[in-house]
Order: structure tokens, then sequence, then C-alpha cells
């Protein structure tokens, strides 16, 4: 019971050390430069405060829960030994986080609205299909990614050869596209990395690179995120021109 409060009291600690530069540069702009009176003030520190602790309750959440799970799944199919389920856990993995992933589905839905205004889509039904099949191109690509991150640590393949050939792709799909999807499909690599999808790849990562024998998980263990942020790119792009 000790070590959680203490362990509480830190990632309170840290919080409020992350949090402390956004509300110094506010205020600064706010008193300083506009020399305004900072408006509904209690109102505003008491969000402060629930940020604070709705940061820190997030942070003890994924050292807790996510990222313990993450590597006892990798270790648990490492030792089954079974390669192939370990591959289709690796995509349903990759699929599920980024489809549950907040900044993909606000980023989608304002994509669809963007295009209605732009005469791409016509009525509700064509908006919602919109949104939906462009959350699941990007989540059906975060699965691929996964798996060939999976492959990576497996095979020892250096990481560099996949993103230097990644990025080769998405120069060359970038002619391709047409204008209105390229800005979004680049964004589509950003909300991939959010707050439900780093911490579990993560330690899929590392748990996985931790219990194989010739893999280091310092030089292993990492490198799906990276890998996540490029296939959706790519992925949105091909959508856009299928469109």
């Amino acid at each position: 019971m000790q070590k959680t409060v203490q362990q509480f009291i830190n990632n309170l600690t840290n919080s409020a050390k992350g949090l402390t530069p956004i509300v110094l540069v506010i205020a600064f702009f706010q008193i300083v430069v506009l020399q305004q009176n900072i408006p509904n003030l209690a109102e505003i520190m008491l969000g402060t405060v629930f940020i604070l602790l709705g940061l820190t309750l997030f942070i003890y959440g994924l050292e807790l829960g996510l990222f313990p799970i993450g590597e006892t799944l990798a270790y648990a199919f490492v030792k089954k030994g079974s390669v192939a389920w370990l591959l289709i856990f690796s995509f349903a993995l990759g699929f599920g986080v980024t489809v549950a992933e907040p900044d993909l589905i606000v980023m989608a839905n304002e994509a669809a609205k963007v295009a209605q205004h732009g005469g791409i889509i016509h009525d509700q039904t064509q908006l919602n299909h919109y949104a939906q099949t462009l959350r699941y191109t990007v989540a059906i690509s975060v699965g691929v990614a996964v798996v060939i991150g999976v492959l990576k640590i497996l095979k020892g393949w250096p990481i560099y050869r996949l993103i230097i050939g990644g990025y080769l792709l998405v120069i060359i799909t970038t002619f391709f596209a047409p204008d209105f999807i390229i800005g979004i499909a680049y964004d589509s690599g950003g909300v991939t990395t959010g707050p439900i999808t780093v911490p579990l790849l993560t330690a899929l990562g590392v748990g996985l690179s931790s219990s194989i024998r010739e893999r280091n998980p310092l030089t292993d263990g990492f490198g799906l995120i990276a890998i996540a942020s490029l296939l959706p790119i790519i992925a949105v792009m091909i959508f856009g021109i299928l469109q």
C-alpha cells in the first residue's frame, strides 16, 4: 500500500512539473503581453487541478495495467511457440487499439465534414460511411504495421531499412494521391500515436524482445511506433486514390 501511494505521489509530482510550463506560458502572454486579466480564474484553476489529477491517474493506470499486460502477453505467445498466433494477435492488437483511439475518431469525423463541404460527400449517410471507412483504413494499416514490427523483432531486421523503404513509398504515393487527401494522410500517422496505442505497442515490443534470447530490448524492442505511424500515411493516400 505504501509503495502504491509513493508511486502515485511521484506521478503527481511529475505531472505537475510537465503541466507547469504550459500554465506559465499562458499566464505570461495573458498578463504581460496582452495585459488582460484572466477570465473565469476560479474555473480555470479548478480545470487545471482536474487536468493534473486526470493526467496523474492516466499515467498511473498505464503503469499499473497496460504496460504489464502487453509484456505478459508477449511472453506468453513466445512461450507458446506459435508464430502464427503471435502475428494474428499482433494484427488484432494494432487494429483494436487504433479503432479505439480518440484522436483518430475525431480526425476521421472532421475529415468527413471537410469532404462534405468540398462537395465530395453529399449526405449524412455518405459522411458516416466516409468517416468509418477512413477510420478502419487507418486501423487495418496499423495492424499490418504491428505485424511487420513483430517480424522485425523475430527476424532481426534493421529498423532503418523498413523506415527508408516506408518513406520511399510515402513519396511515391504522394505524387499519385489527390490533393485533398494528402494532408489528412500525413496527419493520420500522428493520430495513431495516441494515449492508447503507444503504451500497448511499446509494451509488446519490449516484452517480445526481452523474451527472445538473441534480441536486445533496447535495440530491438523499439520501432513499432515508427512503423505504425508510416503505414497509415500510405494507406490513407491509397484510400484517396480509390475514392
